[in-house]
């Protein structure tokens, strides 16, 4: 199975990237992983730029990502009570064109680390809502890491239930194509 990794924060000591790796460190064995980390060099969605020919180099390679995955993990920090830009934008590429996206029918999960103790409870909402929208077929449940500035250390989760949690929702992914 390989898994492609959507990742909604730019910030290099992000504790939503540290919940990324700890997500990827839980696929079962035999399953490949890669970050899309290209996000912030994606052009705001437009038709105008979605042209045959004139694609931006790095919405083909997007694209072309999401149509090798077996799988998603969406993770997203929450800004102003809803999902990452760099997420929704992403996704509005992968949704693209309309009938033969790149993202039509790939099983997808989503996650969130939050400084806050709502662990992103909208932002989750929000980028479930989103990526069923464009296509994906999304596990309803969602992760979400509150007070996440605490949350790790030497790369894991401390806190064994939220670990379990996390393990359990990455297991929900896996199967569809194991």
């Amino acid at each position: 199975m390989n898994v492609l990794v959507l990742l909604g924060s730019l910030r290099a000591g992000s504790t939503n990237r540290a919940l990324a790796d700890a997500a990827v460190a839980h696929l079962p064995e035999g399953c490949t992983a890669s970050v899309f980390d290209r996000g912030a060099e994606l052009p705001h969605y437009s038709e105008d730029l979605d042209l045959e020919g004139q694609l931006p180099e790095v919405a083909a390679e997007l694209r072309a990502a999401v149509a090798a995955a077996d799988g998603l993990i969406v993770v997203t920090p929450e800004y102003n009570g809803t999902l990452s830009s760099v997420v929704k934008n992403t996704i509005d590429w992968a949704s693209r064109p309309y009938g033969v996206a790149s993202i039509t029918g790939t099983p997808a999960v989503v996650m969130a680390a939050s400084g806050s103790p709502r662990a992103a409870e909208w932002a989750r909402q929000d980028a479930v809502r989103t990526l069923k929208i464009a296509g994906a077929d999304v596990v309803e449940d969602t992760f979400g890491l509150g007070s996440s500035f605490e949350a790790f250390a030497e790369g894991r989760l401390v806190d064994e239930e939220a670990d379990a949690s996390l393990r359990a929702l990455v297991g929900r992914l896996a199967p569809v194509h194991a």
